[in-house]
């Protein structure tokens, strides 16, 4: 009687989720000497992945003295020098003071908060900042390719708990904090916080629960930072760095370690000592989960990060249900085709493909994040003729993509199966600014086939023999061994009718070392290298 009522009171909180498990979840950390990186697992699987290498710092989010070096009315831009190779793109929209963006939602702090500034738009910009004039700007988009970084005048600075604007005097709480009661406490803090006038906060997702006394402690962190930066601005010449955002490791602090973090696990005992030293002011219980890794096994490979990582980055991704998703990058947009490969499911086919489809948009969402693509995404899901199984895929999708920190917007799948996004992009993926195209290829991913070359060769020997009638054709051929093999075992007879239909003599010797899209002929009487 007793097991069975025991057994009643475990259903009732499995049906409550009382006994349902949280994930675990750990942070690794490699600290190298050429580059550092930080990867973020739930129960084992990679979630989170940054790399960081000291060589390419990055500078988004960092603070320049800038100097308008040139005005394009047609596109409506300044370019700015902020001290590198390239100048920085500034539009015409970026320099105007900007509203709150749909992601926070705004707090009146006074009864008068609109009226105490004049509005200035776009059209005002060139007298405001005219050529030669210095400027403060924020990267908000790093160099990509062969872009210069983008910038904006709307300065913001980020702290653990909020995000302060000096030239902003909006405030606002992340949307992202959903609960009535929790946002209604959150109001309350901020209307009740010291600002100085003309400023703004918005307080993040990370704020949600936390106390009073934290956010005040954030404020005053960044309100030092400002003072900092307008010191720089006033002392130092144009064209310098004032600010940059913290290394990967300090922003795994501020960003990362939060409550929901289980164990730290860190394969450098200096940068376990700054990270301590760095998260004490803000959580003492995180403190301790900060571990010293001392391994013989790289951290990375201890805890299965690398295999994961190796496995990620392929163009072909698998699926659990064995279907696999196809990611191509090119330089206008990123196209995702999902197939159904193995899975060839049960008899009901529109099962198969809902449930292959569901599963690609979890591993859609989870590459977005660790290959840290953006710009314009294409994803080509497996065509569903029930309209409502479409409808569950693309609130699976948004769903999925509350927990990127980039800006994502996602639209319902169209009639030709495509679901089209945007995902914030702030610097080069993963992939891009760590790949270099291959030298032997030149970045196509293919080359010509063996017997597509063969047909060049003979093509190319007919035009020169014409070309030399007059003369005694007798020719010497470089060519890499696998068009050698073919030409030997092959085409050997048309390359016989070639030599009896211009009384030719052709000698072939390969050369590992040339391109297999590549041939060498030469005069075998001059040694002159022949053109064609």
């Amino acid at each position: 009687m007793a097991l069975t009522i025991l057994k009643i009171i475990d259903n009732i909180k499995n049906f409550l989720g009382v006994n349902k498990k949280e994930p675990q979840i750990k942070l690794i950390v490699s600290a190298e000497k050429l580059e550092k990186r930080v990867a973020l697992l739930e129960n084992g699987l990679l979630e989170e992945y940054s790399i960081e290498r000291d060589s390419d710092r990055n500078i988004v989010g960092g603070i320049f003295k800038g100097k308008v070096r040139n005005i394009e009315h047609g596109l409506k831009a300044m370019f700015i020098d902020i001290g590198f190779e390239k100048n920085a793109f500034l539009h015409f929209w970026d320099a105007v003071p900007a509203a709150l963006d749909n992601s926070i939602e705004a707090v009146e702090r006074t009864q008068h908060h609109r009226h105490t500034k004049k509005k200035v738009t776009a059209k005002d910009i060139p007298s405001i900042y005219p050529i030669g004039s210095e400027v403060m700007v924020q990267v908000t988009k790093g160099p990509i390719g062969t872009k210069g970084p983008r910038v904006t005048t709307n300065i913001s600075l980020a702290g653990r708990y909020m995000v302060l604007m000096p030239f902003n005097d909006q405030c606002g709480i992340s949307r992202k904090i959903e609960d009535p009661k929790e946002r209604l406490r959150l109001r309350t803090i901020l209307t009740n916080l010291e600002l100085p006038e003309g400023m703004g906060i918005i307080i993040r997702t990370a704020g949600e629960g936390q106390r009073a006394r934290f956010f005040v402690r954030d404020l005053h962190f960044l309100l030092d930072q400002w003072r900092c930066v307008e010191e720089g601005m006033k002392n130092q010449s144009a064209a310098t760095t004032l600010i940059l955002e913290p290394d990967l490791i300090a922003r795994t602090v501020r960003d990362f370690l939060t409550d929901s973090i289980d164990e730290v696990h860190v394969d450098d005992l200096s940068e376990v000592e700054r990270m301590q030293s760095l998260v004490t002011p803000i959580s003492k219980r995180a403190r301790k989960l900060i571990h010293y890794y001392s391994g013989s096994k790289p951290i990375f490979d201890h805890f299965g990060v690398q295999e994961q990582i190796d496995k990620a980055f392929l163009r072909q991704v698998w699926l659990p249900c064995g279907g696999y998703l196809v990611i191509d990058e090119t330089e206008a947009m990123i196209t995702i085709d999902v197939n159904t490969g193995r899975n060839k499911g049960s008899k009901d086919m529109e099962k198969t493909l809902l449930q292959t489809n569901l599963e690609a948009v979890d591993e859609i969402a989870r590459q977005l994040r660790l290959r840290n693509i953006g710009g314009l995404i294409i994803c080509d899901f497996i065509d569903m003729k029930s309209r409502k199984d479409q409808q569950t895929v693309y609130h699976r999708m948004k769903d999925r993509l509350k927990r990127d920190k980039a800006r994502t917007h996602v639209l319902p799948i169209s009639p030709l199966g495509l679901m089209e996004m945007t995902r914030q992009r702030a610097q080069e993926s993963i992939s891009s600014s760590h790949y270099t195209y291959c030298p032997y290829c030149s970045g196509k991913g293919v080359i010509k086939s063996v017997m597509t070359m063969s047909v060049e060769l003979q093509r190319v020997l007919h035009v020169l023999m014409k070309r030399h009638q007059d003369q005694i054709h007798e020719f010497k051929v470089i060519v890499h061994p696998e068009l050698l093999h073919r030409l030997r075992h092959e085409d050997d007879e048309l390359l016989a009718d070639i030599q009896r239909r211009y009384l030719a003599r052709l000698t072939f010797r390969a050369d590992p070392t040339i391109h297999l899209e590549k041939f060498i002929v030469t005069n075998a009487l001059t040694n002159e290298e022949l053109t064609f």
